[in-house]
Parts: structure tokens; sequence; C-alpha cells
């Protein structure tokens, strides 16, 4: 008789833990759009800390994590962001930078490890010459992890060598880090050395680290000023929040020492299928 159920259809189909519900039944709330909830900016300021960044913000999903984040480095209409064909911004996050935010999506190839190659990158940047014609390049975007090319991990090494292409250009770097915290359990790399080329990054909490609700971006003070401006303007202003950033913040504290497990665990259900 089967006496348990493992759901493997997303890692997204977690249930919160009983700490998670504790902690948001007791969790200090106050307004958030006006700035003032107490759960909310303790846990913003403790993940900028993990992340090693000045400033983050919780935002009710990856999907708007990824859009603020563009849209706040492309704030002028006919920006254009290099990104990977097979990314998730470009295929499954409804075309919203350019539905909503007027940015042209130009696409390099993504290898079998999740990489684009980097003259590939450097090819794409449009020439300012060319500013007549062409949308202006202004920012590259990386997927750590890499979801359509399996979860593959993308090395510290390679996004520095991408971070220097962005500053050598004047351009800035995103990374969707929906599953950074599992790259950086992976490659044995601290997140915050992982993510240290990026100007922003968007982190969710809702998939392998368990919690129910939520991503967070961090970057530069300056750039969560703006980034709070638009996820204001999406909608995604959400008011006693600290209820939601307290079940998150005890799934940073709780689930990323297991996240090992999760992986050995997966790669042993890989060899018997």
């Amino acid at each position: 008789m089967v006496t348990k159920v493992v759901d493997l259809r997303s890692d997204t189909v977690t249930k919160p833990s009983e700490a998670m519900r504790a902690a948001m039944a007791a969790a200090e709330v106050d307004d958030d759009v006006l700035g003032a909830d107490p759960t909310a900016q303790r846990f913003e300021a403790e993940m900028a800390r993990i992340m090693g960044k000045e400033a983050a913000l919780f935002v009710p999903s990856g999907t708007m994590g990824n859009l603020v984040s563009v849209l706040a480095h492309c704030d002028t209409r006919g920006s254009e962001v290099i990104l990977g064909d097979n990314s998730h911004i470009h295929i499954y996050e409804n075309g919203g930078i350019s539905t909503l935010g007027g940015v042209h999506p130009r696409t390099v190839p993504n290898n079998p490890d999740g990489t684009m190659d980097i003259d590939k990158i450097v090819a794409a940047i449009r020439h300012r010459d060319g500013a007549m014609y062409y949308p202006t390049t202004r920012l590259i975007c990386l997927e750590n992890t890499h979801g359509n090319t399996g979860g593959k991990c993308l090395s510290v090494e390679y996004t520095d060598k991408v971070g220097e292409v962005a500053q050598s250009h004047g351009l800035k770097l995103h990374i969707d880090g929906a599953r950074i915290f599992n790259a950086s359990v992976a490659l044995g790399v601290p997140v915050h050395r992982l993510v240290r080329a990026a100007d922003s990054v968007s982190v969710c909490l809702s998939k392998g680290l368990g919690a129910p609700v939520g991503s967070v971006i961090v970057g530069s003070k300056a750039f969560i000023d703006k980034a709070k401006i638009l996820r204001k303007t999406l909608g995604g202003g959400m008011r006693q929040v600290g209820i939601l950033c307290a079940a998150a913040y005890v799934a940073v504290r709780d689930t990323v020492g297991k996240l090992a497990d999760d992986h050995t665990k997966a790669k042993v259900l890989a060899g018997i299928l």
C-alpha cells in the first residue's frame, strides 16, 4: 500500500513547514507600501547581507522580480537586453520586458551548459554609431541555475567574465538567480561571491527553498529605490507583507543547509530512472 507520495511536478509545490506557519502567525507587521513593515525590513536587510549587496526588495514572484530588474536597468524606451535564447526571461515570462517595458530582447544561443559564448555576447552589443537605427544595449542577463539546460550551474569564473564584458561596455548585468542557492551549494562557492559581478539578482524563495510565496531582488540602494517604484506600478505593492517575509526568512534559514541532500536524492532518482 502506498503511504507517501513524492510530488515531482515542480519544486514549487512544497508546503510551508510548521516553523514557517508559526513565524507567519507571530510576525510583527505594518504597511510595507509605506515602508513601515518591520518584518519585511529585517528580511530584506538579511537577504542583502547574504547576497553581498546594498539593499533588497521582496516581490510577489520571480517573474515580477526579473521584470522589475530589467525595467529598472532599461528605463529608457528603445533599450535592448542581451539574453539567452533558451532563458526563462525570454521563454516563460510572457514577453513582459517588451510588452510592458518597451525593452527589445536580443538573443544569443545558450550552450548545453547554460552559458552563452563570450564572443557572441560581445558581438551582440550594439555599436553606438548605429543609434539612428538600432536599439541601445543597456543590459546583459544570465540565468543560474539554467533551467532549460537541466539546471546547469554557471561558474563564478564565467560570471565574472560576463561581468567584465558588461563593465567594459558600460552595461549592467542581471542574474536570474531563481535557484542561485542550489548553484552555490553545488559549486561550493559562497552565494555572495557567485553574484559579485552582478548589478542585480533575483532569488526565488518559493522553489527549492520551500517558502509559500515570493522572491527577492538585490542590488545597490539606488537600484532598489527604482525597483520599489516599479513594483508598485506593476501592482506588487503588498501591505502587511511581513507575514510572507517571515516564512521566507525561515525558508532561507532552515533550507539552504539541506540543499546538498536534495541534490544527492535527485542524483539517486536520476540514476534509478
